[in-house]
């Protein structure tokens, strides 16, 4: 099996133009970086969801208060992505991603100002609109620093972030509040959270003009054919099967992990009757289950390809048997051990985590680097929508049924549904033809 850190090229210092050549990892530093950020993102978004049986008491919101507290972010999000997407592939990552990640920081902090619940829906709804420029950054930068066959392990990679800030929350949070009282628990995790623009700033640059990156290494990422560079319109994206093939699965499967995100740790304590401190564990377990679950679904397309398998094949067979493994969270509302419903959630959080490592890796199958951002964006826009969807919707059904039963259904069938969805849009997932015959000839774009 070849090497994948060992390329022909010529050397100077080689007897033949031939002789094979040890690459650079500087990529992988750039990864680390998103894999940061992502997790202080992650840390920003969840430490509501984990607060809330407090705040519930100590501002006196109700389910469905709470329910529209929780769509003011994905309204917000759901239109930083339509603008973050395309800021991206505007101004290039490294501004872009550095503003959203200031933006989200600021509006962090500023939770700890909210005394209403119409205070926390403005926090909320700030905060959202920047922190929905992640994602369209990071699958950028992804689509520019590594070649295709490593884009799916580096978006496995960098996503496990949201796990690990998921699985970070609920260990540092409960002491912070315990110590410090809830508004300081904003403010640290505020502060933090603008780190990683320091870093970002001084260490990114596109991999042709960074003086880190060895000729090797840039031979190594740019060994894909090479796409053109003219700037694609939405107009030009919304047509085509493939952005819709994207668009419904993302609309169809974010809208669970957001429900996953904002109402685990209120199910855990009404239902298992844990408090702030004891809803650590259980978490942990959760978020720890879904980190692997991403690694993994980044892992296997890749060793499926190595194997000789098409794109289309490897992503596909991936996807389903993640769609498989969240099944069998239909039955948690009626598990009353409180470890079995805990092993039952993790295998759906670590199968969602999977899923969506493919598809945001399905961005780059099916269209050319210079318009990732914006599909991302458009398929995060979708995401959210459905999102803002859940979080009314379960707001309500709590409020009248007080059962997490009909959530648990949906969130058990919908992913074999997106799945079909997705095939019947993009069996071959071959190339959107947005530049005419030179995309769809790429060898590279299509299965």
């Amino acid at each position: 099996m070849k090497n994948s850190n060992v390329i022909p090229i010529a050397s100077p210092l080689a007897s033949s133009p031939d002789v094979a050549v040890k690459i650079g990892h500087y990529r992988w530093a750039i990864c680390a970086v998103l894999f940061f950020a992502t997790t202080m993102n992650y840390v920003d978004r969840q430490i509501l969801g984990l607060l809330a049986p407090i705040l519930q008491k100590d501002i006196g919101w109700n389910e469905v208060q709470y329910g529209y507290i929780v769509t003011s972010f994905q309204a917000a999000y759901a239109l930083g992505l339509l603008f973050m997407g395309w800021l991206m592939d505007r101004i290039g990552a490294r501004i872009g991603y550095a503003i959203s990640i200031i933006i989200w920081s600021l509006s962090a902090m500023a939770h700890a100002l909210a005394r209403t619940p119409l205070g926390f829906g403005i926090a909320r709804f700030t905060l959202g609109l920047g922190e929905a420029g992640n994602f369209p950054a990071g699958i950028k930068t992804v689509a520019e620093w590594f070649p295709r066959k490593e884009r799916a392990l580096a978006t496995g990679i960098f996503n496990s972030g949201t796990n690990i800030g998921a699985t970070l929350t609920p260990l540092a949070v409960p002491w912070i509040v315990n110590h410090y009282g809830w508004q300081s628990a904003f403010i640290v995790t505020g502060l933090l959270s603008a780190i990683p623009a320091i870093f970002w700033i001084r260490m990114y640059r596109k991999p042709e003009k960074h003086p880190r990156v060895s000729a090797a290494e840039l031979a190594y990422i740019q060994s894909d054919p090479i796409e053109p560079t003219v700037k694609i319109s939405w107009a030009r994206l919304l047509p085509h099967r493939q952005m819709w093939a994207f668009l419904i699965g993302k609309f169809l499967t974010d809208p669970i992990w957001w429900f996953f995100l904002f109402w685990l740790p209120k199910f855990l304590y009404t239902e298992h009757g844990l408090s702030l401190t004891g809803l650590g564990l259980p978490l942990v377990i959760i978020y720890n289950g879904a980190s692997v679950g991403s690694i993994f679904g980044g892992w296997l397309p890749a060793r499926l390809l190595k194997a000789g398998w098409s794109v289309n094949r490897a992503r596909k067979t991936t996807m389903l048997i993640c769609a498989l493994a969240v099944v069998p969270i239909v039955f948690t509302a009626n598990v009353h051990s409180l470890w079995a419903a805990v092993a039952i959630i993790s295998l759906a959080a670590g199968a969602h985590q999977g899923w969506s490592a493919n598809m945001f890796t399905l961005a780059s199958d099916m269209f050319p680097q210079r318009a990732v951002g914006s599909v991302v964006g458009i398929g995060g826009f979708g995401g959210a929508i459905g999102g803002m969807c859940i979080a009314t919707f379960t707001g309500w059904v709590l409020q009248i049924t007080h059962s997490y039963l009909p959530m648990f259904i949906i969130a058990g069938s919908v992913y074999l549904l997106a799945l079909l969805l997705i095939h019947l849009l993009a069996p071959r997932l071959a190339a959107a033809a947005i530049d005419g015959p030179l995309l769809t000839s790429s060898p590279a774009m299509v299965t």
